[in-house]
């Protein structure tokens, strides 16, 4: 088990130390959680409130917070001290190599490069002319297909499937049944069809025309760039001719979906079940909340946020904040939003004159 001094702990998150009584750190936990040798984590109103019931001698509060008795360290910052120190505690999952760096389960082709120090756990398939770098990490598993070229320092967990061609940059890590490489979802019919007319009409002229319906292979890749991270059971798609690219410190959530051709930028963050449809072109820093949707074909610039659940179907520019269904510009959405209220206050006074206005219509027809 790992101990810390709280001096030492006070290096570590770059914090300022209040020392109420001495402590040896073994874990870190939220107050009510903690015991005599838990750094307590306070970081919100609530857990400052919880530290009156505490067994923590020790807490990591925000700057500013000072609490009698108490040993506090001060950080500007808190989540970036609380990532510090989950990254200090942090285990990753072992490689069971059964003593050796591969896994006497493991098949890997005669012509598969593997570099120094790389781990190959148990039932994983590196194919022909695939290459791993060094120090790069396989769980049991794993697939690696055909040339397919994995960086340095990469770690890839159970299930992850790498399919032909595809390059991983350094640093990468995949989660539990990543796919990467899988053929687009890419069709065509030999006379129009009724999503063609559609689009080109605004409505569906013929029904009950059955057509053949033939797959477009995929003859591109996927490119994955440094220091990346893709969550469990995500799938990036290769491209129709070109390869769809993600590029460095991106970081996508679990359950996301990347069509083929897709070019997304440095440091996007894209979260849990966000769909992105064929050919779209995400710009650097961009964030797609939860849930967000976005039609084939579409640009959306550098620095832009599109919100939870947003069906985007057209480009927008960069520094953009996409809301809605369909997605709109922030400042439009709630301009909508308040029409919606105006409607509703016009309405509710027009029902208390309505009675009136019937009243007058009825001695009109009267007079008449």
């Amino acid at each position: 088990m790992r101990s810390f001094s709280v001096e030492e702990i006070t290096h570590i998150v770059g914090g300022m130390l209040t020392k109420a009584q001495d402590a040896t750190i073994t874990q870190i936990a939220p107050p009510l959680l903690s015991d005599e040798n838990t750094l307590a984590l306070a970081l919100s109103e609530e857990e400052i409130a919880n530290l009156a019931n505490s067994k923590a001698k020790a807490a990591l509060v925000p700057l500013g917070v000072n609490i009698n008795g108490l040993t506090t360290i001060e950080v500007e910052r808190p989540r970036v001290a609380m990532m510090k120190l989950i990254t200090l505690f942090y285990e990753e999952p072992a490689v069971m190599t059964n003593g050796t760096n591969i896994h006497p389960t493991a098949v890997v082709h005669e012509t598969a490069k593997i570099g120094q120090n790389v781990q190959i756990g148990p039932n994983v398939i590196v194919s022909k002319n695939a290459e791993i770098g060094d120090g790069t990490k396989l769980l049991g598993n794993t697939y690696i297909g055909n040339n397919a070229k994995i960086g340095e320092n990469c770690f890839l967990h159970s299930g992850v499937n790498i399919g032909d061609r595809v390059k991983v940059g350094n640093k990468v890590i995949l989660h539990n049944g990543v796919s990467l490489g899988a053929d687009g979802f890419s069709f065509v019919t030999e006379t129009p069809n009724n999503i063609e007319q559609a689009r080109k009409d605004g409505e569906i002229k013929e029904q009950k025309v059955e057509q053949v319906i033939f797959k477009i292979p995929s003859i591109g890749s996927v490119v994955i760039g440094n220091n990346v991270e893709i969550g469990a059971n995500s799938a990036i798609d290769r491209g129709t001719i070109e390869n769809t690219v993600i590029g460095d410190d991106t970081k996508i959530d679990d359950l996301v979906m990347i069509g083929h051709n897709c070019r997304i930028g440095k440091g996007c963050l894209i979260v849990s079940q966000v769909g992105i449809a064929g050919s779209c072109v995400i710009g650097d820093r961009t964030v797609l909340a939860g849930q967000a949707g976005l039609a084939d074909h579409i640009e959306i610039g550098a620095d832009s946020i599109v919100a939870a659940k947003a069906g985007v179907t057209k480009s927008f520019p960069e520094k953009s904040i996409i809301v809605g269904i369909p997605a709109v510009p922030r400042k439009e959405f709630i301009k909508q939003l308040k029409t919606m209220k105006d409607a509703q206050d016009i309405i509710a006074k027009f029902r208390k004159v309505e009675p009136m206005l019937n009243e007058f219509i009825a001695d009109s027809k009267e007079d008449k």
